[in-house]
């Protein structure tokens, strides 16, 4: 499942687009909750959510227009393969039905671009919003900006479009996107976003179909390859797990483990609607399973392993968990694996 994801590369771009408008790279880390380490790869993705927080601090520190910062950083192959789609065909329209089509490669999959063509118009049109409101107004400045330029590289022709609609309402100011997209022809708080050229579905693109397929082979081989790094809620309990066994479980110190500051981390804990203390029990419930089940060790030293100063505080955690004690449990565990073997152990004893 790569829903709810985007690719690591994609997430780069957006991270490196907050650092040239002047983002601390600690506050991207906190914000974001990614590892910079994680995001040079073709088959890594990261959660959506996590460039929304990006987006978000762009925003703010670079006001309108930040969507075409990303625009500029990302130069041609700055998105991996995805950005020679446009010219996979022989013709822009073509071209960009593919690029929409495997549009996952750079974007959550959720995310719907289509390609229509009416008459002599073309238009690549946003089919499906899920942006939060607060950072629709860069994210679409910055798609439609792209496409812009790839479509004019692709077709080797300065291209200019016949008209480009946002969602968003429109800043008191906005020459600069007159002066990005080279036409007046702007218009706000439209139903969708949307890009429309006159004339540009038949350009050729000097494509070569053996490359074409060869570069179509390769996103299709990558998206069915892709894996999903550990989200931040899952990044969590992996930090709690860790101070578990170091002996040191402090909510100050898993929060400089995480990057961030325990101010921040008790705020995304109140908004994923969560406490420390839940997600402390959390963790120590389900190793108290693991432990028992796959281990032999005593129920004293399983205690130990979770942070409890004796075996008692363990059974009264574990009998409000589950209604029993952890012998109890790990007697249920060891008679159902009994019984389920049994039966195989008597048929291998009849071929004797």
């Amino acid at each position: 499942m790569i829903e709810g994801t985007i690719p690591a590369r994609t997430a780069g771009l957006i991270r490196a687009t907050a650092l040239r408008v002047g983002v601390a790279p600690a506050q991207l880390t906190g914000v974001s909750g990614l590892d910079p380490a994680d995001l040079d790869s073709d088959l890594t993705r990261v959660p959506t959510e996590s460039a929304w927080r990006m987006w978000e601090l762009i925003a703010g520190f670079a006001g309108p227009g930040s969507g075409l910062c990303a625009t500029a950083t990302a130069g041609r192959g700055g998105l991996s393969a995805w950005d020679y789609l446009f010219s996979s065909g022989p013709t822009l329209a073509e071209s960009l039905r593919t690029a929409m089509e495997l549009r996952a490669i750079v974007t959550d999959p959720a995310v719907g671009w289509e390609v229509i063509e009416d008459g002599g118009l073309l238009t690549i049109r946003d089919s499906v919003g899920i942006e939060p409101d607060m950072v629709l107004a860069p994210i679409e400045e910055f798609v439609l900006s792209l496409m812009l330029r790839r479509v004019r590289e692709a077709t080797r022709q300065p291209l200019v479009p016949v008209r480009v609609a946002f969602t968003h309402r429109s800043a008191r100011r906005h020459g600069f996107l007159v002066d990005e997209f080279g036409t007046s022809r702007l218009d706000f708080a439209a139903p969708r976003a949307e890009i429309t050229f006159l004339d540009a579905g038949a350009l050729p693109t000097g494509a070569d179909p053996y490359m074409g397929r060869i570069m179509r082979q390769y996103v299709e081989l990558t998206l069915a390859s892709s894996r999903s790094v550990p989200d931040w809620h899952e990044q969590l309990r992996h930090a709690i797990a860790a101070a578990l066994s170091r002996g040191d479980l402090e909510l100050d110190r898993v929060a400089r483990r995480l990057a961030i500051s325990p101010r921040t981390l008790q705020r995304r804990l109140h908004e994923m609607n969560t406490t420390w203390r839940k997600e402390v029990e959390t963790v120590r419930y389900e190793q108290a399973l693991n432990l028992l089940r796959d281990t032999g060790l005593p129920v004293r030293s399983v205690a130990s392993r979770l942070g409890y100063a004796d075996a008692r505080a363990l059974h009264r955690a574990f009998r409000r968990w589950t209604a029993t004690t952890p012998d109890a449990y790990r007697r249920e565990i060891i008679t159902a694996h009994r019984d389920s073997s049994g039966p195989a152990l008597a048929r291998r004893g009849e071929h004797r």
